[in-house]
């Protein structure tokens, strides 16, 4: 039987922000990951600019402030360890009103980005509205808006390359992984040992990190955990001839968006689909609405060529906000999940807070909105 201070299960985003938490802090950390067909990392285009949000609880608004913060000390910490290709830059945002209607509504949503800038907020910076032609220069594709907010200190993130860069990074300072599916087993109020692969580790802690899948995990530590899969349909477009890599993100009063990936990509997104359960499907229905929405907001993609589409499930919680924190009844069980479309946001930030907990310290953002208690 091997001893981990942590056993990590789930090897996305959260699950490797950890382990690398924990390592740099000098502790030992397994990750366990099946592979799961559509983790939703491995599916994101992030989008690191909360303070545009407008459909967000308020609970949420502390923990985002948190998150920006966290970003650029966990990129130069990477960047000490080798890895600087994350996929993070700061190219700025458009917020951007879809008709009439929106438009209306554009000087009051400046007013609440302004106003999170100046309680701490960051990459919003000096936002503005701005006049159609300037905003075409920044995206050429855009179509006949009725009015946009410029917020050029937006920044995005490839959830790929952030999470491959960690599990280096984490890997290189001592941390392991397993690949395969990693049964807790409970004695007396706490993990005893996780079975995995033949292997059987004796934890100190376990962090569920484990996506749309942390349900089925708090089932086998009898901890109710309200977290569904929500699928997303994301297609990635290309333009062979044009450099797109410094088109702002486009984002506005939908779910939807676009942005950008060097040097040719443009990822519009994405569908937030309840029902679809654990099935990984590309469907008509959903191309029609990724593809109609980022047509309708910027018809010169027409030309662009359909690369491919990604599929990802994100874990869902019953109330839209994460579930970090100590398990309820467990001595030594924590969990980092239930981000829905905020993972690449603010995944590392949960994570390290998570990690604050286990070490006996105050956590670097207050979990306290976000315990799997409020459920019962």
């Amino acid at each position: 039987m091997q001893t981990e201070d942590v056993v990590v299960i789930g090897g996305g985003l959260l699950g490797w922000s950890a382990a690398y938490e924990l390592v740099r802090a000098g502790l030992s950390a397994t990750v366990v990951d099946r592979a799961d067909e559509g983790q939703a990392t491995a599916a994101g285009a992030g989008i690191i600019a909360p303070g545009t949000s407008v459909s967000s609880p308020e609970a949420f608004f502390p923990l985002a402030q948190a998150a920006v913060a966290h970003y650029p000390n966990l990129l130069a910490q990477l960047a000490e360890d080798g890895e600087t290709d994350t996929g993070y830059d700061t190219v700025g945002a458009l917020f951007v009103a879809g008709n009439s209607q929106d438009a209306a509504q554009l000087p009051e949503t400046l007013a609440t980005m302004l106003r999170r800038r100046d309680g701490g907020m960051a990459n919003i910076g000096d936002a503005k509205m701005i006049d159609l032609d300037q905003a075409k220069k920044l995206f050429p594709s855009l179509g006949d808006l009725p009015g946009v907010i410029h917020v050029p200190e937006a920044a995005r993130i490839n959830g790929r390359l952030l999470r491959d860069s960690l599990h280096r990074a984490a890997e290189r300072r001592g941390a392991k992984f397993i690949a395969g599916n990693g049964l807790p087993l409970v004695a007396q109020g706490k993990v005893t040992k996780v079975d995995v692969a033949g292997e059987t580790l004796a934890p100190g802690a376990v962090i569920i990190a484990g996506g749309a899948w942390s349900n089925n995990l708090g089932d086998q530590l009898g901890v109710s955990l309200p977290v569904y899969p929500q699928r997303g349909q994301i297609a990635h477009l290309e333009f062979p001839d044009i450099d797109t890599s410094r088109w702002p993100i486009v984002v506005g009063y939908h779910s939807h968006y676009l942005l950008t990936f060097p040097e040719h990509r443009v990822v519009a997104g994405a569908t937030r689909e309840h029902d679809a359960g654990y099935e990984v499907r590309l469907t008509a229905g959903g191309v029609h609405e990724v593809l109609s929405e980022a047509l309708r907001v910027a018809p010169g993609l027409a030309p662009a060529r359909i690369a491919e589409i990604r599929i990802g499930l994100r874990p869902f919680s019953a109330d839209k906000l994460p579930i970090l924190g100590r398990a309820p009844g467990l001595e030594n069980v924590y969990l980092a999940t239930g981000h829905g479309p905020s993972g690449l946001q603010l995944g590392p930030v949960s994570s390290a807070a998570v990690v604050d907990l286990i070490r006996g310290e105050t956590p670097r953002a207050d979990l306290t909105p976000f315990s799997a208690e409020r459920f019962g």
